[in-house]
């Protein structure tokens, strides 16, 4: 086995095995709700966790390509895209939502998260938050996007972010099981997770090459669940809508995101999807 696949498999081994451990022992062994912050932060970190003890001590590669430094001069589109996208994207889905007549456009569920303030003061507030919890989604992205996608199939930088997107989606499985989401049908909703998972780790694949650091994935990565996921639970779950159809309404949106960025890396060739590769 070559130290490249050593590497890869140990990184799996121990994000799968220490995750997925720690999710049936908090649940059944602890009683505590997959849906408690404090209960998702060990699986969360599970994959940074892998990806720094294979680095040091399996492949003995270093960290010379994890992409740590902020690059905030270089790459302030990145970050921009990344904070600003999870809105936009909530927009765009919640505009779907209005056309399919599945919503009718009522935004007043901004006001009463917070008692005394209003809608638009939340919402700046809330997209204060992505930002201030970046650093708990770099778990997650260290790992995977960071780690696992340059290194899973190189030199096919497209087809290495599908399996990556699979892997990552297989490894939230046991939450759709565990309380912290219900879908009515488990096997179609499983299906349309990973559809919505594989689109994300396309876009966050994106921004951590064409910003050569791995913080506006993660700055994405926390606006797609503090965002994005929590607005439109928000927003379009009163109108009845089941865990169900807020996973698939995003997907359009997200699906022509890549698309646009895959005609614009045509033309541009810095940054584009094809070129996303391992470095060394």
């Amino acid at each position: 086995m070559s130290t490249r696949s050593r590497g890869t498999a140990t990184f799996l081994a121990i994000s799968f095995a220490g995750a997925w451990g720690w999710m049936l022992a908090a649940r059944f062994g602890l009683g505590m709700s997959l849906v408690n912050p404090l209960t998702q932060l060990p699986f969360a970190f599970m994959p940074a966790a892998a990806a720094v003890i294979v680095r040091r001590w399996v492949t003995r590669e270093g960290f010379g390509d994890a992409g740590l430094a902020l690059h905030l001069k270089s790459a302030w589109r990145c970050y921009l895209g990344a904070w600003l996208g999870p809105l936009l994207l909530t927009g765009a889905t919640c505009g779907l939502a209005a056309l399919l007549g599945l919503w009718r456009p009522d935004f007043s569920p901004l006001s009463t998260l917070v008692p005394g303030l209003p809608g638009w003061a939340f919402l700046l507030l809330l997209m204060a938050v992505p930002v201030v919890l970046t650093p708990l989604y770099w778990g997650e992205e260290f790992g995977w996007t960071g780690y696992l996608r340059p290194r899973v199939l190189p030199g096919r930088p497209t087809l290495s972010m599908m399996v990556t997107g699979l892997i990552w989606a297989v490894w939230h499985y046991p939450l759709a099981f565990l309380g912290y989401i219900e879908f009515p049908h488990p096997a179609v909703g499983l299906a349309a997770w990973t559809t919505s998972m594989l689109f994300q780790e396309f876009l966050l694949a994106w921004l951590r090459t064409r910003s050569r650091s791995i913080w506006p994935a993660s700055l994405a990565h926390a606006g797609n669940n503090m965002v994005l996921s929590l607005l439109v639970g928000l927003l379009l779950g009163g109108s009845g809508l089941d865990a169900l159809a807020l996973t698939l309404l995003p997907i359009p949106g997200m699906a022509l995101t890549v698309v646009w960025l895959l005609r614009s890396g045509r033309r541009s060739r810095p940054g584009r999807l094809a070129d996303v590769a391992i470095s060394r």
